[in-house]
């Protein structure tokens, strides 16, 4: 099952959250052999794990944004749009602290566009928070383009 576990049947990643219980089998003098085990572990995992529909996982980072109270407005719009859960903002002296959280994948390229939005001015940290299901049409576009690299041979 372990081996199983390694490469999910959705997008070759491994897969998490999973209970396993064996109710019934049987030993054969001739056929039984560890090979034919692990291959039934294998195909009863897939055909269960593709039942109970499964979902993919995303990384939710927690980002804290310092920017000029000027920039307020465009900050938290630009993180609205990378999918960002705003949490709450603070205004320390002239500056506004902004806590949100926001997946992983939406953050690639975020410096350069706070950079571009406050003038240089704004400053972010981000740190791992949780994992969360990618969104119904991000889950489709992931496993279909998994499904076209397995045809052509490249995983």
């Amino acid at each position: 099952l372990k081996e199983a576990l390694v490469e999910g049947a959705l997008t070759g990643n491994p897969v998490q959250g999973v209970r396993f219980a064996l109710t019934d089998g049987q030993s054969h003098a001739v056929d039984s052999n560890e090979i034919a085990f692990k291959l039934a572990t294998r195909g009863a995992f897939r055909q269960g794990f593709l039942a109970a529909n499964p979902i993919i996982l995303e990384p939710i980072m927690k980002v804290e944004v310092d920017v000029p109270a000027e920039f307020q407005g465009s900050t938290v719009s630009g993180l609205s749009r990378r999918r960002g859960m705003i949490l709450g903002s603070d205004q320390v002296d002239d500056s506004i602290l902004i806590a949100a959280e926001v997946p992983l994948s939406e953050m690639f390229g975020y410096s350069s566009d706070l950079r571009s939005t406050t003038e240089g001015k704004g400053t972010f940290s981000m740190e791992f928070v949780r994992h969360a299901a990618v969104p119904k049409e991000t889950q489709s576009e992931i496993i279909k383009e998994y499904e076209r690299q397995r045809a052509e041979g490249n995983k």
